[in-house]
């Protein structure tokens, strides 16, 4: 049978995909801590009007450069502040990667290994919920993938100006993507590409990087908010490349030590339905990359990237899920060259785990949302999450079995089309589900109960917390009382923007007219012992609010 694809049908599936990524950025309700953060840091740059200083809850947060947060402004001031526009970047990188991976995946090694390659990365599981979740991680990864992508299509041009445009277009993108995350952005393809140049012994690649060019493009990219921010802020540079970057990566200042193996269940998990095609792509990749020593091999540089982005991160001391992001367009186009190769029987074979997943799955849902649910309200909202969870473990079963069916007919280009189509549809039921559990993850019912109880420019004090997705809901900042967390350093620059104690706080509530505040429900007790006259407005099992009655 025929295994390709016609161009009304490629576009056909285009369409398909962009309906199924895009249908439900505004379903879900934010939920903390990053989609709130990175949800309200541009909602201030828009309301301050300065898009130098970045600021969380009005203090200074210099954690993260501000390529995303500059582009959410833009589409909040362009369509509103929704939660589809908090999303929208992310979503866009995220399914600019799946293009970018068509794109060089055809070039480098055909049309139908870059197919292929788009439709592997489009429904690998973790690739497809973090480009629906308001983290930094995918925005980096897509230039830090365009990065490599152009260095390696560079390398095959054999005319010097598109070479160069090439290898433009490369430092450009490596720009971005320390714009986007910091330095990592230059860092890890820098050290990947010294790694290939020495497994390879071919050093005359960097003889290929037009160096004049390519650093004048990178700087005048990178470089104006840098200058811009330090001359605003002279304390910008040790929080920034010290504490953010050095400190990060080789201490626990971070608290996210896990130990070395944290990474081989997500990565296991997390490249569904395609892991083991993935290790008979890394090791018939490696074996015939061997063949192609001394000479430029993309093949061999794709291999070396997704290694190295494995290895560092697993001896870093600062880990999470979303860390592992990068390696996955190369490891799709690895993956989609192996399978343009590869005969439907072999493919038959590697997709039968697939199953055996998604029947334990089936088994193991029920009994896992009874695990984890402590309260009658989690009872509820996990069992309903649960009724998500079945369907979209149903939808991949069957999308699962058609796949293999087509692949016993020899129909590979169908199969794959299938089962990435019913991974992708799953992977999105899943995440939009989880907005049955958002209750006790976001404030959207708190701030919607209070929000006609508030009036503008009274003070609103956020007592021994911060609530990450409340300042977005209510459009409001707060002051903090006897708490600071990731705010330390922003409190450190500017102490007079919180109070430090709750005794402090009750002398200045004494004397204001009007005033609110919010405090977790079990400590309301704290500012009851200090005497403060206050009524409650809003009650939960997280939060109390209360006003001056």
């Amino acid at each position: 049978m025929k295994n390709d694809i016609s161009r009304r049908g490629l576009w056909l599936v285009l369409l398909a995909v962009v309906v199924i990524w895009f249908g439900n950025l505004e379903y879900r309700k934010l939920i903390r801590p990053d989609e709130g953060r990175y949800a309200e840091i541009p909602r201030e740059m828009v309301v301050s009007g300065d898009w130098t200083t970045p600021r969380l809850n009005e203090l200074k947060y210099f954690e993260k450069p501000p390529l995303q947060y500059w582009a959410t402004a833009v589409a909040y001031e362009v369509f509103g502040e929704h939660q589809w526009t908090s999303r929208i970047w992310t979503a866009l990188t995220g399914f600019a990667g799946i293009l970018l991976a068509w794109f060089a995946g055809a070039r480098l090694f055909g049309r139908e290994a870059g197919i292929y390659a788009a439709l592997l990365l489009g429904s690998s599981m973790l690739y497809t919920m973090m480009a629906h979740i308001n983290t930094l991680d995918m925005g980096v990864t897509f230039f830090i993938t365009l990065g490599i992508f152009s260095l390696l299509l560079a390398q095959k041009e054999e005319h010097d100006a598109q070479q160069r445009n090439w290898m433009l277009l490369a430092w450009a993108a490596l720009a971005l993507s320390v714009l986007s995350k910091g330095l990592m952005g230059l860092v890890l393809p820098g050290a990947a590409l010294f790694l290939y140049s020495i497994f390879n012994r071919d050093i005359r690649i960097w003889k290929r990087m037009h160096w004049i060019g390519g650093l004048l493009v990178f700087f005048l990219i990178a470089t104006p908010w840098f200058v811009l921010v330090m001359r605003d802020n002279p304390e910008f540079f040790h929080f920034f490349f010290i504490h953010e970057h050095l400190e990060r990566f080789t201490t626990k200042v971070h608290g996210r030590f896990q130990p070395w193996y944290y990474f081989v269940p997500i990565l296991l998990l997390g490249m569904l339905p395609w892991t083991a095609l993935m290790f008979d792509a890394l090791l018939r990749s490696w074996r015939g990359s061997v063949q192609k020593a001394r000479e430029f091999s993309a093949e061999r540089f794709l291999l070396v990237w997704t290694v190295f982005i494995y290895v560092f991160f697993s001896i870093s001391d600062s880990k999470l899920p979303s860390y592992l992001l990068p390696m996955f367009p190369p490891l799709a186009l690895l993956m989609g060259k192996q399978l343009a190769e590869m005969n439907a029987r072999r493919l038959f074979w590697l997709t039968v785990p697939v199953l055996v997943v998604v029947a334990v799955l089936l088994g193991v849902i029920p009994f896992a949302v009874k695990i984890a649910a402590d309260t009658p309200l989690q009872h509820q909202m996990y069992g309903n999450y649960s009724v998500w969870l079945l369907v979209a473990a149903v939808l991949w079963l069957v999308g699962t079995v058609a796949a293999l069916w087509s692949l016993r007919l020899d129909r590979k280009m169908a199969a794959v089309i299938v089962l990435a189509f019913s991974s992708l549809a799953a992977s999105q039921l899943a995440t939009s589900g989880y907005n049955t559990i958002a209750p006790e993850r976001s404030s959207y019912i708190l701030a919607d109960a209070i929000r006609p109880l508030i009036k503008p420019g009274v003070p609103f004090y956020s007592v021994f917390c911060y609530e990450q997705t409340l300042p977005f809901y209510l459009k409001r900042t707060f002051t903090l009382v006897d708490f600071q967390d990731e705010m330390a350093f922003g409190i450190e620059m500017e102490p007079e923007r919180w109070i430090p104690t709750a005794d402090q706080l009750a002398k200045r509530w004494s004397i204001q007219k009007d005033a609110y505040a919010i405090v977790p429900t079990p400590l309301l007790h704290i500012l009851q012992e200090q005497g403060m006259p206050m009524k409650e407005i809003y009650r939960d099992e997280q939060y109390v609010v209360v006003s001056k009655p």
